[in-house]
């Protein structure tokens, strides 16, 4: 693989954690915020990387590119988080080339998130590709890897049912409240919290439950209001998060913060109250499971509820992967045009050098040579003879490398990356 890569040292890596092997409380050391990412960012540009992305959700935190090494992207995650390369080498993983790129399509595929058929993961992809080429540390290769990743995950959605009916944490989350809150309609229901699981819990709560008196609090007011207006809720003071607690039957918390934003000194209820926690890292204490009136649920478990909806869509598996297998070669077929194009091209030229000197010294010879038709007819033959070498590389990638070389020596080449 490292002829298509910008250096020839140089490999193409996956490395990361995800919730298979890290709890909720790892996974939030190793989570970062946007402006975290962007200094990541910035520091691998300054120390040489040429493409890296990097996306951390709820359930994984992972870098995408190229380096000498995966020790250079693994220093990178851990010096710009709270995890720990002894962590890392506990609960993390690296995937190299052919795997990494495998490993890509399976994430934005929904087949490796926390509930089958997810598929939040491909817009948090994107945002990850416009974040790293605003940066300028995109190439071809990452965009149209990107591109590639996005169609088969299109593909999935139309061609199979394995995203049928609601696939995320927020619906998993609503779900676990209408099976234990008894009466749900009633009851008060506070949401702390617009970020985006926020946002999706919102639009699942008012469909599912038909409570009109749901509140929402958020520290920016402004953002609260906008997410009350579309789904008619009612927006309340920060300063009022404490009464409101008091008042509650169930409280969720999506805030994003990188800290525990409710513990239990804002509790004080004594009536049962159901808290969910919908943040990585954990934004609510453990010291409130101490409370004998206050049952505490957080994501990870939520994501493990299995219901008949889940198990229908594990049917669509193989179809899924048909698809990733189909659009992966694609993208393995166009890699490898890639590895011999700089061949072809400088091939192409070195043709082109002898016939100009060719035709010169003809034209010199014959008093009746005819310049226009020499052109015509001898660039013909060298599109036809590259086109010849072109074809033959692509329908014997195994010997692709052997190939290039034996035209180099043959030619006495000068290739260009």
């Amino acid at each position: 693989m490292k002829a298509f890569l910008h250096s020839k040292h140089n490999s193409f890596y996956t490395v990361g954690i995800s919730y298979k092997k890290a709890d909720a409380g790892v996974r939030g050391q190793f989570s970062m915020d946007e402006e975290t990412v962007v200094n990541l960012l910035r520091q691998a540009k300054s120390s040489g990387i040429e493409g890296l992305m990097v996306i951390s959700t709820c359930n994984r935190t992972e870098l995408f590119g190229f380096a000498q090494h995966p020790f250079q992207l693994i220093q990178l995650l851990c010096g710009n988080s709270n995890g720990t390369v002894e962590q890392f080498q506990s609960i993390g993983y690296v995937y190299k080339n052919y795997e990494a790129i495998h490993h890509m399509f399976k994430v934005g595929a929904g087949l490796d998130s926390q509930i089958l058929g997810d598929f939040e993961i491909i817009g948090q992809l994107k945002q990850s590709f416009i974040r790293s080429k605003k940066e300028e540390l995109t190439n071809p290769f990452l965009e149209r890897l990107c591109n590639s990743v996005i169609q088969a995950s299109k593909r999935i959605k139309t061609e199979t049912e394995i995203s049928s009916g609601a696939t995320s944490v927020a619906f998993a989350s609503v779900q676990y409240i209408l099976s234990r809150v008894p009466e749900v309609s009633k009851k008060n229901i506070l949401l702390f919290g617009t970020g985006k699981i926020g946002r999706n819990t919102c639009e699942n709560l008012v469909k599912h439950t038909r409570n009109n008196h749901i509140v929402l609090i958020n520290r920016t007011r402004e953002k609260a209001e906008r997410i009350a207006g579309k789904f008619n809720l009612i927006v309340k003071e920060y300063a009022q998060l404490q009464e409101e607690i008091r008042d509650t039957d169930v409280l969720i918390v999506a805030t994003g913060a990188t800290h525990p934003t409710v513990n239990r000194e804002l509790i004080h209820t004594t009536k049962p109250l159901l808290i969910l926690d919908l943040s990585i890292p954990k934004n609510v204490d453990d010291d409130v499971k101490s409370m004998d009136n206050v049952t505490l649920v957080h994501l990870d478990q939520l994501s493990k509820m299995t219901d008949d909806t889940l198990k229908r869509r594990e049917k669509f598996i193989p179809k899924a992967k048909e698809i990733i297998e189909e659009v992966e070669e694609d993208f393995k077929s166009w890699l490898e045009t890639r590895k011999f194009a700089p061949t072809i091209k400088a091939l192409k030229k070195k043709l082109k050098t002898l016939k100009d000197s060719e035709i010169e010294f003809q034209r010199k010879k014959l008093s009746d040579f005819n310049n226009e038709h020499a052109e015509i007819l001898t660039n013909r033959i060298i599109q036809k003879i590259t086109t010849q070498f072109a074809n033959h590389l692509k329908e014997c990638p195994d010997s692709s490398d052997e190939s290039i070389e034996l035209i180099k020596k043959v030619f006495q080449l000068e290739t260009t990356k």
